[in-house]
C-alpha cells in the first residue's frame, strides 16, 4: 500500500475539539504554573530521559530494522523531523508504549507492542505517540505521568499541592489525558491511512491478541464501538466520570474507536486526506464549543 506523505500537516487540522477545550480548561487553572514551575525545579525531564536511556534498549535499524523503519515512516508520513529515538522494553503481557522528554523525546515501546503488531498495525501505534510530539503538549503528558510522585513529595511544602489537587487540577489533568488520546487516535489513523488497521491496532491495545481477530469478532466490536458513541451519559453522576477518567487501567478502547469511527463517517478524514481542511473553519467550530466541560458532556 502506498501512503500519503501530509508534509506541512499542522497538528490542529486533526485535533479533536474534546482534547483542544479539555486543554484549555486545564490551562487556565491557578494551580498549573506553579505544578510546572517545580517539575522544571527537579528536572524531571531529565530524570525520565535518564530512566530510558539506562534501562531500555535503544532501536536501530540494525537490532530492530521492523521497529526502527515503521517509526521512521510514520514520522515522514505526519512531518515530524527529527525522528524521535526509539527504545524498547521488557515484556508487561500487553502492549505499551510512552513517549517521554520535551527538548528530545525519546519513544518507548514493550516487547508485546513488537510481537503483536505487524507493519501497519505498528505505523498507527507511532502516530498515535508522534502526535503528543507534534502537538508540543509534552510538558502536560509528563505532569500525569508524575503526579502521583510529585503530589506526595511536595505535600508538605507551601506550595499546598494537596489544596490545588482538591479543586481540581489533578482531575482536569487527567481530563486531559483522556481526551488527548482522542487526538492521537487521529494521529496514528493518519498514519496507517486505513481505519481497518486503526481498529485491529486499537484491538490489540485492549489486550486481544491476532489469533481471536476474526472477522465477526472484528464487526461485533465495531458495532459496540458505534453503539457506545451514539449513548449519551449526561445522565451520569460527576463522581461517577470521575472515577471513570482517572482510572489508569482503563484503556476506551470501545470510546476511542467510536469517535475514530465518527471521525471518518462525517467526511472530516477524507478532506484532510485530499488536502480539502479548511483550518480556519475548524477552529471557528471549536470555539463555539468553548464551554465544553467533560464532566458535564461526557
Amino acid at each position: 500500500m502506498t501512503r500519503k506523505i501530509l508534509t506541512g500537516l499542522n497538528s490542529k487540522t486533526y485535533e479533536h475539539p474534546f482534547d483542544r477545550q479539555a486543554l484549555a480548561s486545564l490551562q487556565k487553572m491557578p494551580g498549573i504554573s506553579p505544578i510546572l514551575k517545580k517539575i522544571n525545579e527537579y528536572g524531571i525531564d531529565r530524570l525520565l530521559r535518564l530512566q530510558s536511556l539506562g534501562s531500555d534498549i535503544r532501536v536501530t535499524n540494525r537490532n530492530f530494522p521492523k521497529l526502527y523503519q515503521a517509526l521512521g515512516e510514520t514520522c515522514e508520513i505526519i512531518d515530524l523531523s527529527p525522528v524521535p529515538e526509539l527504545y524498547l522494553f521488557r515484556g508487561t503481557g500487553y502492549i505499551q508504549t510512552y513517549v517521554v522528554g520535551v527538548e528530545k523525546p525519546i519513544i518507548g515501546v514493550n516487547l508485546e507492542a513488537m510481537e503483536w503488531l505487524n507493519e501497519e498495525e505498528l505505523l498507527y501505534i507511532f502516530g498515535y505517540e508522534v502526535a503528543r510530539i507534534k502537538s508540543q503538549h509534552m510538558i502536560y503528558h509528563q505532569m500525569a505521568f508524575v503526579m502521583p510522585t510529585l503530589k506526595n513529595l511536595l505535600s508538605s511544602t507551601t506550595l499546598g499541592i494537596g489544596g490545588l489537587v482538591a479543586s481540581g487540577v489533578e482531575l482536569g489533568l487527567y481530563n486531559w489525558v483522556t481526551m488527548s488520546k482522542l487526538t492521537a487516535d487521529r494521529a496514528g489513523l493518519l498514519a496507517c491511512q486505513d481505519i481497518n488497521i486503526a481498529t485491529t491496532a486499537l484491538m490489540k491495545l485492549g489486550g486481544l491478541p491476532d489469533e481471536y481477530l476474526t472477522n465477526n469478532v472484528i464487526e461485533d466490536f465495531v458495532m459496540q464501538s458505534r453503539e457506545f458513541a451514539s449513548n449519551n451519559f449526561n445522565s451520569l453522576d460527576q463522581v461517577t466520570k470521575i472515577l471513570s477518567y482517572t482510572e489508569s487501567r482503563l484503556s476506551w478502547i470501545v470510546m476511542r474507536t467510536g469517535e475514530l469511527l465518527k471521525w471518518v463517517d462525517s467526511g472530516e478524514y477524507d478532506n484532510l486526506m485530499q488536502g480539502n481542511e479548511n483550518l480556519n473553519s475548524l477552529e471557528d467550530n471549536n470555539q463555539e464549543k468553548e464551554g465544553w466541560n467533560f464532566m458535564s458532556s461526557w
